[in-house]
């Protein structure tokens, strides 16, 4: 259960994280500073580092999520599989699932559903990632690659840190987006603002983003996206950043009820078995909710 506290400093400077400790019992020095460093606490409405000094009057807002479990448990959640051999499988992981269990869903993620259908990945010695070599945000749909064994693990892994699994995104942006193809350059880091939130900044890590226009229609623009590098929210980020938001993002654009979710959907993935070497490409259909959103802007 969330729980969630409100509190005002009566003294000047006091640290952060000690204040937050102090205030809330039930947590350790480390889980406090984890929180502050995952934009879980707010001074005034933002967030804040741990070494922060408070003044007088400041009002800290302390959100406390339930705990990530020690240990996953299987689920029996259904599994649309598109590809699967000795080594592994790739799934078609619809919008709403999460990856894998973190604070605010601690369960019914894809890592549960890949306990339940591949029960020997639970002596995984990363048992809360059983498998899991790359994530999607729990808003996009779309293929994600999961190993079956060790090996296969750090054969996939070492391709995708070396680019060679090249992946393809479709996306609808708020706008006109133009030219036509293009690629966005700009390093990506954590919000400084907003510690759960990742922006472009000068100290982020090296980001690159090809697009390119399948069609117009209206004031949106229907794109193909391949990025170069895999950042958090990488896409995102970019697309707000050249201010043309993905349709649906809450986060990095508007709300609005004719978008239930964000338009992002991962259709397309290029990488070599570890068996043979053999390269592959596997694809997924624009699933019906996105469909459907195309169909009402048309």
């Amino acid at each position: 259960m969330t729980k969630v506290y409100s509190f005002v400093a009566d003294i000047a400077g006091l640290r952060l994280d000690k204040f937050v400790g102090e205030k809330c019992p039930e947590l350790s020095r480390t889980h406090a500073q984890q929180l502050i460093h995952d934009g879980f606490v707010t001074v005034n409405g933002k967030s804040a580092k741990p070494s922060l000094k408070l003044n007088a009057g400041d009002k800290v807002d302390v959100v406390i999520p339930p705990e990530t479990p020690s240990q996953l448990e299987p689920e029996n959640i259904p599994l649309k599989i598109v590809y699967e051999d000795a080594d592994l499988l790739v799934v078609d992981k619809p919008a709403g699932l999460a990856v894998h269990p973190a604070p605010g869903h601690p369960s019914h993620t894809l890592a549960n559903a890949v306990l339940s259908y591949l029960p020997a990945l639970a002596k995984d010695a990363d048992s809360l990632r059983p498998g899991i070599v790359h994530r999607l945000d729990k808003d996009t749909s779309g293929l994600i690659i999961v190993a079956k064994n060790r090996l296969a693990q750090a054969n996939l892994s070492q391709q995708f840190k070396s680019r060679v699994v090249k992946k393809t995104y479709i996306t609808l942006v708020q706008g006109k987006l133009t030219p036509e193809k293009g690629i966005i350059e700009a390093a990506i880091g954590r919000d400084p603002s907003h510690r759960q939130r990742m922006a472009v900044t000068a100290k982020g890590r090296e980001a690159r983003t090809e697009y390119q226009v399948i069609k117009y229609i209206g004031n949106y623009s229907l794109l193909e996206i391949k990025p170069e590098t895999g950042r958090t929210h990488q896409i995102r980020v970019h697309l707000a950043a050249i201010g043309f938001p993905v349709v649906g993002d809450t986060t990095y654009g508007l709300k609005s009820s004719r978008f239930p979710r964000q338009f992002l959907h991962a259709s397309k993935i290029t990488f070599k078995l570890p068996s043979t070497g053999k390269e592959i490409t596997l694809e997924s259909p624009l699933p019906p909710d996105l469909q459907g959103v195309l169909k009402e802007i048309e």
